[in-house]
Parts: C-alpha cells; sequence; structure tokens
C-alpha cells in the first residue's frame, strides 16, 4: 500500500488531464497506449492542449488572473490569508505542493514521442511535429516553476518511474534550488530550439518560441534575486541552517559557476538575453489615453477606442502586437467563465488596496507626496485619479461613471451606471472589500453579463513583461541602467502617459513615504535604493491585477519587516467625506462582531480585516521567515521513511522554519 501512495504522489495516477480541448475529438483516456498513440501530429498537438490546464487562465470557470494577486498588498479578498498570521498557516498531514502528477503527464510524453522523433517514426510535419514537443518541454519548466516558488528545493524527474518503493524513494530526493532554476531552463532551451517563432495556429493560442523566451526571463530572474536576497540564509545552498546539508546527498554541495555570486551573475545574464529576445521584436500596444471622461462617451464605447484598454477585455486577442499567448474562450462552445459578472461590480470580493493607489505616480513623474506633484488627495477615486498615471485612472473604477448606454435586462448582471462602492453586502459578487475596485479586463457587453456568459479572452504572457524583466536584470547585474533598459523604461512610461523622465521620478522618491504602501520597498527588511525601488514600482503598477506580485514578493524578500512591524491593509478613505454616501447609522463599528467597517479611530481608511477584535488580523498583518516557502505534508516523509514512521530516515528535508510534526505552525 505505502508502494502504491507512493507512486500515485510521485509519477502521478492520471496519464492525461481532464480534456480543456472541445475543438477535437478524442479516444477514451483509458483506451491511450504508446502502441495506439502519440504517432502523428494532430496527436502530438491534442496531448499539448490537454497539458494548458497547468495556465491559471485555463479552467473552464476560471476568473482569469484579475483576481490572483488577492492577498498582496495590492489586493485583498473578503477574508484575510493565513500566511500574513504567524501559527495558523500549519505543516499538513496530506496533501500540499508535493505533487508530480503534471509532471509525470509530461513525462510520459516526453519519453514516449522524443524517440519516436529522432528515429523518424512519427507522421506529419516536421516543424509542427518538433514544435508540439517544444510546448511541453516548456509546460513541464511551467510546472517545476511553480514548485519551485512554492517549495524551493525540489527533486528533479525527467522520466516515468516505476511502482517501486527503493526507486521512488531515491528519486525524492531534493535537488537545491539553483539546480532546479538550471533544469528549469534547460527545458525552455530545449523548447526554444524547437518551437517556431510563430504556433501553428497562428492566433497565439498556443505557445511560441517567444513564450520560451519570456519564461525563460521570468525563472531566471527568479532565481538571481532569490538566491541575492536570501544569501547567508536556510533558503539557499549552504546558507546558514539550510536543511539540505542534513542530507548526505547535499551535504557537499558545490555550486556550479564556483560560488553563490557566480551564480547570480549566471542568471542575471540567462534573464538579460532571454528578455531582450522578446522586447526587441514586439512592440507595445499603443494606448490612445481615452477613457469616458475624455470621449464623453460611456466606457464601453471609450474602452473600444482605446487598444490598450480593449486588449484585456477582447473576445479575440490574436491581433495585439504585445499578447504572445492568450486562452479563448467560445460561446457557441460552452467554454466561458466569470469575469465580466465579477467585475461588473465588485471584483468578486477582490478590492484594491489604497497601497496600490497610492503608489501610481502623477502624470508629470512625480509620486503624490511630493512637493509640486499637484496631488488633489484621495476624498474620493475620481480626485485620486486627477492627473494621475493613465493606468490608474483607466482602471479604477468611479462611481457615477456611465459604463454603457442600455438599461438593464431582466437576469443579467449589467451596471449602466458605476454605483457607490457597495462595502455593506456580504454577497462576494456584488461586495466591494475595500471600496476601490478595478475595471481591467472588463467587457461591458450585455451578452456576457450572465452568471457564466463570459467569453473574452484571458492573457497568459504579455511582451512589456519582458521589457520589466530586462530593465529589472540589467540594473541587479550592473547597478547602472544602459540605453536599451532606458528606453525599454521610456517606452512603458510614455505608453502609461507618464512623464518618460524618469530620474526626475528617482530624484523625488521618499523611501520613508513609499515604505507606508509598498512591501516592494524592502527587501531583507531594508529599504532599497530608489532606482530600483522605482523599477519595482513600475512594474507593480504596468502588470496590476496579472498574478505575478506574490511571485515578486517572494523573490525580493519583501515581507521580513511584517515580522517585528504589523501592516494594515487599507481600501478607500471612508472617513471622510464618502461616509456621507451611507445611509445614517448603516456604518457600525466598535459594538463588536455587528461591526460591518473598521473604526474611525484606527484610520480614516477603510480596513476590511479590523472590523471585529476578534478577527485574528485585527493588529495587521504579521510575518514569519518559514512563510516565504510552504510546508512539506508528514505524509511524504512517512511514505519514504524506511519503517514508515521515523521520518528522519526519509530522503525528504522539510522546509526551513517548519517542523515534521503535523498541524504545527512556523518555528520561531
Amino acid at each position: 500500500m505505502r508502494n502504491k501512495i507512493l507512486y500515485t504522489i510521485i509519477a502521478g495516477a492520471a496519464l492525461l488531464l481532464g480534456s480543456c480541448n472541445n475543438f477535437l475529438d478524442q479516444q477514451p483516456v483509458a483506451s491511450y497506449t504508446p502502441e495506439n498513440y502519440l504517432n502523428e501530429e494532430s496527436q502530438l498537438a491534442s496531448y499539448g492542449v490537454n497539458l494548458f490546464s497547468v495556465f491559471p487562465t485555463h479552467g473552464q470557470w476560471s476568473f482569469g488572473t484579475f483576481g490572483i494577486d488577492a492577498a498582496t498588498d495590492n489586493m485583498t479578498g473578503m477574508s484575510y490569508d493565513n500566511k500574513y498570521i504567524p501559527g495558523q498557516w500549519k505543516v499538513g498531514q496530506t496533501g500540499g505542493d508535493w505533487d508530480f502528477s503534471n509532471i509525470r503527464n509530461c513525462n510520459y510524453f516526453l519519453n514516449n514521442v522524443e524517440p519516436k522523433r529522432k528515429a523518424g517514426l512519427l507522421s506529419g510535419s516536421n516543424a509542427n511535429i518538433k514544435h508540439y514537443i517544444g510546448e511541453v518541454y516548456m509546460i513541464r519548466a511551467f510546472v517545476y516553476f511553480d514548485k519551485l516558488q512554492k517549495l524551493g528545493d525540489f527533486p528533479i524527474i525527467k522520466s516515468v518511474l516505476p511502482d517501486e518503493w527503493q526507486t521512488l524513494t531515491d528519486a525524492s530526493k531534493r535537488q537545491p534550488c539553483n539546480e532546479v532554476a538550471r533544469f528549469i531552463i534547460q527545458d525552455l532551451d530545449s523548447a526554444i530550439n524547437l518551437m517556431q517563432t510563430t504556433a501553428p495556429d497562428g492566433k497565439k493560442n498556443r505557445l511560441s518560441k517567444y513564450c520560451a523566451y519570456q519564461l525563460k526571463s521570468r525563472v531566471a530572474l527568479f532565481e538571481a534575486t532569490w538566491l541575492k536576497y536570501f544569501k547567508g540564509t536556510a533558503f539557499v545552498p549552504n546558507g546558514t541552517g539550510w536543511p539540505g546539508a542534513s542530507k548526505d546527498y547535499n551535504k557537499s554541495y558545490q555550486y556550479p559557476s564556483g560560488s553563490i555570486d557566480n551564480e547570480i551573475n549566471w542568471f542575471l545574464d540567462q534573464a538579460i538575453a532571454s528578455s531582450q529576445q522578446v522586447a526587441d521584436n514586439f512592440t507595445l500596444v499603443n494606448n490612445t489615453m481615452t477613457a469616458e471622461t475624455e470621449t464623453g462617451k460611456a466606457f464601453s464605447i471609450a474602452c473600444d477606442a482605446n487598444p490598450y484598454c480593449k486588449m484585456f477585455a477582447d473576445v479575440d486577442m490574436s491581433t495585439y502586437s504585445e499578447v504572445l499567448f492568450w486562452r479563448q474562450y467560445s460561446k457557441g462552445l460552452g467554454i466561458t467563465h466569470n469575469v465580466p459578472v465579477y467585475e461588473q461590480i465588485g471584483n468578486d470580493g477582490v478590492g484594491t488596496t489604497r497601497g496600490m493607489v497610492d503608489g501610481f505616480l502623477m502624470k508629470n513623474g512625480l509620486p503624490i507626496y511630493a512637493s509640486g506633484s499637484g496631488y488633489l488627495g484621495d476624498d474620493s477615486a475620481a480626485v485620486a485619479k486627477t492627473n494621475r498615471d493613465g493606468r490608474l485612472w483607466l482602471f479604477l473604477k468611479t462611481p457615477g461613471q456611465v459604463n454603457v448606454l442600455y438599461t438593464n435586462s431582466s437576469g443579467d448582471h449589467a451596471t449602466p451606471i458605476e454605483p457607490i462602492p457597495m462595502i455593506l453586502v456580504s454577497t462576494p459578487e456584488q461586495k466591494y472589500n475595500t471600496g476601490y475596485a478595478i475595471r481591467k479586463g472588463l467587457n461591458y457587453d450585455q451578452a456576457q453579463c450572465a452568471n457564466g456568459g463570459g467569453y473574452t479572452g484571458a492573457i497568459v504572457f504579455r511582451a512589456v513583461e519582458s521589457y520589466l524583466n530586462y530593465i529589472e536584470a540589467y540594473y541587479e547585474r550592473y547597478g547602472s541602467l544602459n540605453g536599451k533598459a532606458q528606453a525599454y523604461w521610456q517606452a512603458i512610461r510614455n505608453r502609461a502617459g507618464v512623464d518618460p523622465d524618469f530620474n526626475k521620478t528617482i530624484a523625488a522618491t521618499d523611501m520613508s513615504q513609499e515604505a507606508k504602501n509598498d512591501w516592494g520597498a524592502y527587501s531583507a527588511g531594508s529599504f532599497v535604493d530608489k532606482t530600483l525601488y522605482n523599477i519595482r514600482r513600475e512594474r507593480r503598477c504596468e502588470m496590476m491585477a496579472e498574478g505575478l506580485r506574490w511571485m515578486d514578493l517572494k523573490r525580493w524578500r519583501a515581507l521580513d519587516q511584517m515580522i517585528t512591524t504589523p501592516y494594515h491593509i487599507e481600501g478607500f478613505k471612508l472617513w471622510g467625506p464618502m461616509q456621507s454616501w451611507y445611509a445614517t447609522g448603516s456604518l457600525k463599528y466598535g459594538i463588536g462582531d455587528a461591526s460591518n467597517v473598521s473604526s474611525p479611530t484606527l484610520s480614516q481608511y477603510l480596513r476590511p480585516y479590523e472590523m471585529t477584535t476578534t478577527s485574528l488580523a485585527y493588529n495587521g498583518y504579521k510575518w514569519a521567515m518559514a512563510h516565504y516557502l510552504s510546508p512539506i505534508a508528514i505524509q511524504h516523509f512517512l511514505i519514504t521513511s524506511k519503517d514508515g514512521s521515523d521520518v528522519t530516515t526519509s530522503p525528504i528535508y522539510q522546509n526551513p522554519g517548519w517542523s515534521t510534526t503535523a498541524n504545527t505552525g512556523a518555528l520561531n
């Protein structure tokens, strides 16, 4: 039984993931064998599409990426996140992130198809065959990158393993995080060598060589900055207390480049080179700087006329130069989602934070607190958006804005006029959790306003990330910006309607002010320099609500300061003029569990987790170092131990700061 459990965990029980490809007729899963399947081009293509479900945009009822940044300083959900309440995130008995099913699915394909390709046994277009194999290399890289972010050190498994205890136990040995990152880059290099610059579908619904370049730059930048900011700690190989040293197979580990500093530079060089491949070949989509306030028309009409706005909410994203890979939905095939419904009102209870709003510059390039900035305050969203970065006034909702020019039909969720923020309701679909809500990715087409009726596309990879990756990687590598990095940065700021002179912004930056509302102001508990901070700020504002914030905060080690100084998640300025929007007596505070808003004695700003003193987040968010990585569940130690009970005999070691006792929180 222990063998079978271990095999299920480390090898994966399923041959293929549940089908998300409704465009192709397929055999029943049970009939797939190497003898009658994976022999010709269409079968390879079909297998690859089934693996696309590893991307967060590809679930059939997906909310897209517009809620993934919840539980960061950018956006927050209706409930606090346990990782910010030390002691509440606990070691599991079973389950967790120590799972290999998607890796096994990729290995099954590669182990069977690569020998056939090299032997010339596959039928179809050779270029397309190579492309579909390259896709699976990239998907395996994507899955491994997810494991790298969550678990750090991880086993590297390249083949489908037999159901034999000793083999599976040996395969459980964790490789140092930088070796995992090098393996991911190796897979991406294979993908780059095999894939075409344009996917066979021609519509960017499949992966391409440039997607692999961009993911490579993301992985390399992640690992370089992780090694840099965690250097000397238990979170990197040979750092003080690194648990890998407790196992014979890792105790004498040496970096392949000779030192951790050389390793950091190697990864930065990889990030620079691969991001340039994308940034030099893809132009940014034009922002016409028009919204409803400029056109006098409804937002739905104004957004349709602005390519940058419409890019996030279009039904067909294949025509946008910046989009590298996107997920297509179809009303006719019943492949739909709820993004238009959720974003019609409260974004499914995921609110934008005060910190996110305050982080945007004025259009003159100055921070809001700087002398001469022209900032008018935040007594309302409309005031806060005045003369700001174009991305803020374009994508932050404003009460009273005209969204569409028709009256609601019975049964739909259309919202012709944006209401005052509904902070007092409990229904997630309607709840304005912070009082602020985004409209990035929002399509007001009435045909998509019924529950589950949305069919706008979902972006997976957008080329601007490579611009940002290049800027950051180059500055981390050399401590300055070359002409190319400067040109990329200016292009992003020009597109955002912000003065392109980033040096003016840097000169006016006060890190003590920025640190109040941006965790990215820190690394390892100290302020970063002003240039690096503004590079991070640009990334934060450009990629708002696109699912990269948590990854960035982890690799920057941007949460240490909360070990000693709690952070209070805040929303809009409720206790100012906006309080008059709500009926007298409806705002209740200081009455225990009957409170529905936070008290003005705590802050003028709404604190969604500080309404009642019984909330575990009432005193703010805190942090534990262990929370930079997930704990490994105890089951995995037991089934790889020699006697099934002594976890110390398992080749697996626990992540720093976590115990090998189930239901325990992080150690001090």
